[in-house]
């Protein structure tokens, strides 16, 4: 698949492009982030609430999509976007909440291994979950913590990841693309390294799904979790996914909850916990039904697409936005890795002025996201944006820069960017 481009074959994925809400004018960068709001997303939001007001509490096992087992239905879509088996998928929770239940599952420390290796790039939340288990299994964070210091302070090197590999760590947790950078990691070829030393190994997903085909089952990861907002499009807060390999659901989970037991037992009210089968154990709580609902109509879209062109051509137009930046306003410093294959779906530009930039770029109608302390993160989301929106979007920033329109503001964060 090509992108249509002084005669070239006809962009294949243009038409989804009318599929989402998009202000006129206005070029949305910002997808990494936050996604569009699709009306297949906003159909589906609407049906569930109809179930609800038509079938009351019967809409848990009536209606078009029965609340009681759509979070299972769910996962099965969901899974060959993450390339997993259906048993070992679970949409639920929040990205923070399943890294809690993935270590409280199967992060068990002995004397010889207590260790816990991430990347000092990583994303906060992430970190705050490790250390406070740490502390519940009274281990001292300062000494059990390990970080993969970057050379660069934006992306790690294989080698640095390698090194930290030692005899007393017990669990691996990496993202599967850096948030500040952009870089796709090696995850294979890492969860390999690490299982050769006994170590398992989880990726934090969030911002990868939905912007490339994953194959977490064939490399063996042994768990990993992800939110469904960014590419996916389900919406704010909408509900998180988790996996586990299923050579590991043999675990009883960490945080047991009413949700993960046997749904055929689930109504016995037995206090004795009857665990479900695969990933489905790991579910805590009552499913969130309105977060999941938009859910069902991005997964339509996908299916449509295919999450091999959405690749495609996601990088095909991060490859044209860098090269236009680079020629355009050479001033900024591309820190993205430039091979495709160590690239995820967005790009990362550093410049001193980041903060007023990106305010500057809202002005003039581009949606990006500022990272501090001084990254503006770019992404032409391949569903909705197209070779048009990456060169007029370049333009105004050009603009920007040249007319120095940035300086009507301070470089001071807002709270959201």
């Amino acid at each position: 698949m090509a992108i249509a481009k002084n005669g070239e074959q006809p962009d294949s994925l243009a038409r989804f492009k009318a599929e989402f809400y998009q202000k006129e004018n206005e070029i949305y960068m910002d997808g990494n982030s936050l996604g569009l709001m699709s009306k297949r997303a906003e159909t589906k939001l609407l049906e569930i609430t109809e179930s609800w007001r038509a079938h009351g509490i019967d809409g848990w096992t009536e209606g078009t999509d029965p609340w009681f087992t759509l979070a299972e239905n769910l996962s099965a879509r969901i899974a060959p976007l993450v390339g997993a088996l259906p048993h070992e998928v679970m949409v639920t929770g929040s990205i923070t909440s399943n890294i809690h239940q993935m270590l409280a599952t199967v992060f068990q420390p002995s004397e010889s291994r207590s260790a816990i290796v991430v990347d000092e790039l990583n994303f906060p939340s992430d970190i705050y979950a490790v250390e406070s288990h740490l502390r519940l299994r009274g281990l001292n964070p300062e000494t059990a913590l390990k970080k993969i210091r970057s050379r660069d302070g934006y992306t790690l090197k294989l080698e640095d990841i390698l090194e930290q590999l030692t005899e007393d760590v017990a669990v691996l947790l990496l993202p599967s693309v850096l948030y500040r950078s952009g870089q796709l990691l090696p995850i294979q070829e890492i969860t390999q390294a690490a299982h050769q030393k006994g170590i398992l190994v989880g990726f934090d997903l969030a911002h990868s799904i939905g912007a490339l085909p994953h194959a977490l089952h064939d490399a063996e990861v042994d768990f990993a979790v992800w939110c469904h907002y960014k590419y996916m499009n389900s919406g704010p807060g909408g509900t998180g996914g988790l996996y586990l390999h299923e050579r590991h659901h043999q675990l009883l989970p960490g945080l047991a909850g009413w949700f993960g037991s046997d749904k055929t037992k689930q109504f016995d009210m037995d206090h004795s916990f009857t665990k479900a089968e695969g990933a489905g154990a790991y579910q805590v709580g009552t499913p969130h039904i309105f977060s999941m609902a938009p859910l069902l109509g991005s997964l339509e879209i996908f299916k449509e697409a295919g999450i091999g062109n959405v690749r495609q051509k996601s990088l095909q137009l991060t490859r044209l936005l860098r090269e236009l930046i680079a020629e355009e306003i050479p001033e900024f410093d591309d820190v993205t890795p430039e091979r495709d294959e160590e690239r995820g779906g967005h790009i990362a530009l550093a410049h001193k002025e980041a903060a007023r930039i990106c305010k500057a770029l809202k002005e003039a109608g581009v949606v990006p996201d500022f990272r501090a302390p001084n990254i503006i993160r770019l992404a032409p989301v391949a569903l909705y944006t197209s070779v048009e929106d990456v060169e007029e979007m370049v333009k105004r920033l050009k603009k920007v820069m040249v007319e120095e329109m940035y300086k009507n503001y301070t470089n001071e964060r807002n709270v959201v960017a």
